[in-house]
């Protein structure tokens, strides 16, 4: 970039900045939403309130089905993300 481009553009800097921070905010998110270890997490405890008779059979599969179905999803944003 020259010096004539960078006087320029330099009133846009504080546009690129927030910019830049706005899509590191955005990388976190996809990366926490996107973790499948919380959703393992939540099918073991699952089980185990299952195991206990916290909740009955239906419930289960219900919310199951929910969570495997998170699952499915997250493996296919990961296999499609560059």
């Amino acid at each position: 970039m020259g010096l004539l481009t960078s006087l320029l553009t330099l009133p846009l800097a504080p546009v690129r900045g927030v910019t830049w921070v706005a899509q590191r905010v955005l990388d976190k998110a996809e990366e926490e939403y996107y973790d499948p270890a919380p959703v393992w997490r939540e099918l073991a405890e699952l089980e185990d309130r299952l195991v206990r008779g916290e909740i009955d059979e239906e419930t289960f599969e219900h919310r199951e089905d929910q969570l495997l179905d998170r699952l499915d999803e997250i493996t296919a944003y990961r296999t499609n993300a560059p």
